[in-house]
């Protein structure tokens, strides 16, 4: 068989393209000829992110589909033209066979040009609540994928969602001493992750930051990733107190995994996965907007019995202090918590999709009439 050709479109934002680059590492890791592109606009984290992979990225117009009737309205299905012709162009010159979109502007345009050069269709879905391009490219293909069963999309089979080996090979007990000390932390004791997600979120911040003193009498060590653009202020305690870490952002996100018994976090989609994969049990602070998209994201792994769901308008020291730290202090419900947490985890997503990949495009070599 000659080199598997795929074209993958999943930009703007690091929710899109991290999926997008994990499902390429697994097809090259089953298929190390695959030859990849991706797809992507001038707009978002694309010209950052993904030449940082190791994957040739090429440019489209970016489209945006307005939610108002304004002039932008009325322009975009010139630009919507424009933009499909330019990916129609790309499809060609690579000799695409297939194209995998993880939805997204890039993803629109990528499904609406596959279709019209025939080619086969294969779409995953992230969240919770499926977005316009994935909805719409769902009506084109049967190859459609979404991380559980609980997500509405036509012609769906739940996979679980694209991760990094390293989060899905993590050994948390293996390296639990290794992380702390890299951190600064005590081998002994609980640890709470804090973070906001690469951007950080000031209400978690705050409430988090707040508790310090409770936190600290209650023997809990801190790692706080506050986000770049975030400065946390934290009272300095008596050198014999728990340590509490303020970092304002890692790069390897698996060493404050295995540093942490416990997490506090937004519940985007990613998170949740990653967190479900390695074990971690937290308490999901949803993001208030986008309909309520996070919620649902964390919605499984707390029906589950392994995370706590906190509104963010809820969420402040006092929850801390009186909600959080009982948890935190009782190894057994952290244990038991894990373990469920564990349980809805699906850490062979990435080889799974780049296998349906692989299969449509030996389908396609196999049945080229049937374009």
């Amino acid at each position: 068989m000659t080199t598997p050709r795929v074209v993958v479109a999943g930009g703007h934002s690091a929710g899109h393209i991290e999926p997008t680059m994990n499902f390429a590492d697994a097809l090259r890791r089953l298929e190390p000829t695959a030859e990849i592109t991706a797809l992507g606009t001038l707009r978002g984290l694309d010209t950052t992110l993904i030449p940082a992979r190791g994957y040739p990225l090429e440019l489209i117009p970016p489209v945006s589909l307005p939610r108002l009737l304004n002039r932008a309205l009325l322009q975009t299905p010139g630009r919507l033209r424009d933009s499909v012709r330019a990916a129609e162009a790309i499809l060609d010159r690579v000799r695409a066979e297939v194209v995998v979109g993880f939805g997204g502007y890039v993803a629109m345009t990528a499904y609406l040009a596959a279709r019209r050069r025939g080619l086969p269709i294969v779409v995953h879905e992230a969240n919770a609540r499926p977005g316009v391009a994935n909805r719409l490219a769902a009506r084109m293909t049967t190859h459609v994928f979404t991380p559980a069963p609980s997500v509405r999309l036509a012609h769906a089979t739940a996979i679980g969602i694209p991760l990094r080996p390293a989060i899905t090979g993590l050994d948390r007990p293996a390296l639990r001493d290794a992380a702390r000390q890299r951190f600064g932390l005590r081998p002994d004791g609980p640890v709470l992750m804090v973070t906001g997600g690469s951007q950080g979120a000031l209400t978690i911040n705050a409430a988090v930051s707040g508790a310090a003193a409770a936190l600290r009498a209650a023997g809990v060590q801190v790692l706080h990733i506050t986000g770049p653009q975030h400065v946390v202020e934290v009272p300095e305690g008596d050198p014999a107190d728990p340590p509490y870490v303020v970092l304002p952002y890692v790069d390897e996100m698996q060493y404050a995994y295995a540093a942490a018994d416990f997490g506090i976090c937004r519940s985007g989609a990613m998170t949740c996965a990653e967190l479900a994969a390695v074990g971690l049990p937290a308490a999901y602070v949803p993001l208030p907007l986008r309909g309520g998209e996070q919620r649902l994201n964390a919605e499984p792994v707390v029906a589950a019995g392994g995370a706590l769901l906190v509104d963010n308008a809820d969420l402040d020291p006092t929850w801390i202090e009186t909600t959080l730290i009982p948890v935190l202090t009782d190894p057994e419900r952290i244990a038991a918590m894990s373990a469920h947490a564990s349980a809805a985890g699906a850490p062979d997503a990435d080889v799974v999709l780049a296998r349906h990949v692989l299969t449509a495009v030996a389908e396609r070599r196999r049945y080229p009439a049937s374009r």
